[in-house]
């Protein structure tokens, strides 16, 4: 089942009551213009841009309208006319370690003129391995990271290959907001000491912000925005709102939605709406006095991999709508809302058609960008079905 929820408000639908909507079928196929299909409120057609990508994880639009393109074994690479280059040279030591790799790219805003971008990724270090951010120069050429600096580490490290997050939404301010998940040791998400199970808020130099819940490092640390979070992978800010929310991933069930705010816990391992993989329950239920709800749960879980909010103009039937990727189902979700930003109901997207899906990007010229999963992984753009190359 999956749920909808006000902020701070509880149920509004449970289970199949949220207007879940069946996968379009599709129209039409073609060798060049790709494959078109009927949503509910719009045609879209969903072209290839690359294809043999090795578990690319994130993608963002370059200035001259190339892309940039993430991939979990520890290469960036460009692609321009359908073709990706070869690995960017420069980058530091990655630790591919279970989930742990390259994770997300996201560009500062003033990119044009700084080339300065930030990546998140596994390293190794003292007692195992964790998430790191580091900002770079992209080389006039894009063919080598300069100035490569390491802004944050995580505090703790452990052996465990699973939940290191980790993707970045930069701000208006143009600081960093990130998240780390439990790296599989749940208790850690409400350790006030522990950079795990958190969204981080760090200046774009590394410092702390000045609005940091726990900036001066007593109660929690500095770097801290908001705890109880079991695996946050996707984050972003609206652009029209700034309003930031985030998605991350259940257990068996409960993978959830949230508007993370300074100093608040989201709940996990004290409150979920999943159950551990063995069935038997976590916590204490779905909601307890301190801990906050989610704007939105998936029960039987997505596995959701990245977040965004449709802005722009190609398909303005989306305005505002949350558009979220799925590995387990292999769909988008679009999450439609009303003007105050609250969900309304869901419309599932591609289901099965195009494997595993990872990020998900609104571009500047208003198409979605797409990175499916796995060792073969595709870029895909979705633009309207009536739309011009």
């Amino acid at each position: 089942m999956a749920g909808i929820r006000s902020i701070g408000a509880g149920p509004i639908y449970a289970g199949l009551a949220v207007a879940l909507l069946a996968v379009p079928a599709v129209q039409a196929e073609d060798a060049d213009n790709g494959q078109v299909f009927s949503s509910r409120e719009a045609q879209i057609r969903v072209e290839t841009v690359a294809s043999g990508l090795d578990s690319p994880w994130s993608v963002e639009v370059l200035p001259d309208g190339t892309y940039i393109v993430s991939e979990l074994g520890g290469t960036l690479r460009i692609i321009r006319d359908g073709k990706a280059s070869d690995p960017i040279k420069g980058l530091p030591d990655i630790a591919r370690h279970g989930q742990g790799g390259l994770l997300d790219i996201a560009l500062a805003a003033d990119f044009e003129m700084s080339r300065t971008l930030f990546l998140t990724m596994a390293v190794k270090g003292d007692g195992g391995y964790g998430t790191a951010l580091v900002r770079a120069r992209l080389s006039k050429d894009a063919g080598r990271l300069e100035e490569v600096s390491e802004l944050f580490r995580m505090n703790r490290f452990t052996g465990k290959g699973q939940h290191f997050g980790s993707r970045i939404a930069i701000a208006p301010d143009g600081s960093l907001f990130f998240g780390i998940g439990d790296r599989g040791e749940r208790d850690r998400a409400q350790d006030m000491k522990d950079h795990a199970g958190a969204i981080l808020h760090i200046e774009p130099d590394g410092g702390i912000p000045a609005d940091n819940p726990y900036k001066d490092g007593g109660q929690g640390l500095a770097e801290l925005w908001s705890k109880g979070h079991r695996n946050p992978q996707g984050i972003t800010i609206d652009p029209a709102s700034g309003q930031m929310l985030t998605v991350e991933h259940g257990a068996r069930g409960g993978d959830e939605i949230n508007a993370p705010q300074p100093g608040r816990n989201y709940g996990w391992p004290v409150i979920t709406f999943g159950r551990d993989y063995s069935g038997v329950e976590i916590g204490v239920g779905q909601a307890a006095d301190g801990y906050e709800q989610p704007l939105f749960y998936w029960d039987p879980s997505i596995a959701p991999g990245a977040i965004d909010v449709y802005r722009g103009e190609m398909f303005p039937e989306w305005e505002g709508d949350l558009l979220v990727t799925a590995l387990k189902y292999q769909l988008l979700a679009r999450l439609e809302r009303d003007e105050d930003g609250k969900i309304l109901s869901e419309e599932r997207l591609f289901e099965g058609t195009f494997g595993r899906l990872r990020d998900v990007k609104v571009a500047p010229d208003g198409s979605v960008l797409m990175l499916t999963d796995g060792d073969d992984g595709k870029l895909l753009r979705l633009v309207a079905g009536d739309a011009e190359n």
